[in-house]
Order: structure tokens, then sequence, then C-alpha cells
């Protein structure tokens, strides 16, 4: 594994990759971390989106003072 992908990719899973991954090309290495990224972005944007959608439920005078505790 190329050092620089491999050290990516490591950041992206939060660990080291698997003995295999050692089989791929620092471009399919590059690609995979990419699409790990992306795909942690989406699902970040989407939890935000639906914590949004939640505080609708809340009474407009609390939504302040609640998105402050749910959100430091």
């Amino acid at each position: 594994m190329s050092g620089e992908a491999r050290q990516r990719l490591s950041g992206e899973l939060r660990d080291e990759p698997a003995e295999s991954f050692g089989q791929l090309t620092p471009e399919q290495l590059e690609s995979l971390a990419d699409a790990l990224k992306r795909e942690r972005e989406s699902r970040a944007a989407g939890l935000g989106e639906a914590a949004e959608e939640a505080l609708k439920l809340v009474p407009a005078l609390a939504r302040g003072p609640v998105r402050r505790i749910l959100f430091r």
C-alpha cells in the first residue's frame, strides 16, 4: 500500500485497514477513502436535518435553549 494512501484510508476508517487492502492500487485506496468521507458527510448532514425537524416538535420558546443543550 502507498504510505500516503494508507494513512488517508486509516483516517477515514478510524482504524488500520485489513491486510487485504494491500492488494489495491493507490488510486483505488484514494477512491475508497473519498467514498467513505462522502458517506460520513452525507450521514452527518442527514442527522443534522433530522435533529432540526425534531426541534419543530419543541415549543417555540424552548427551542433555543434545547438547541444549545443538544448541540454544544
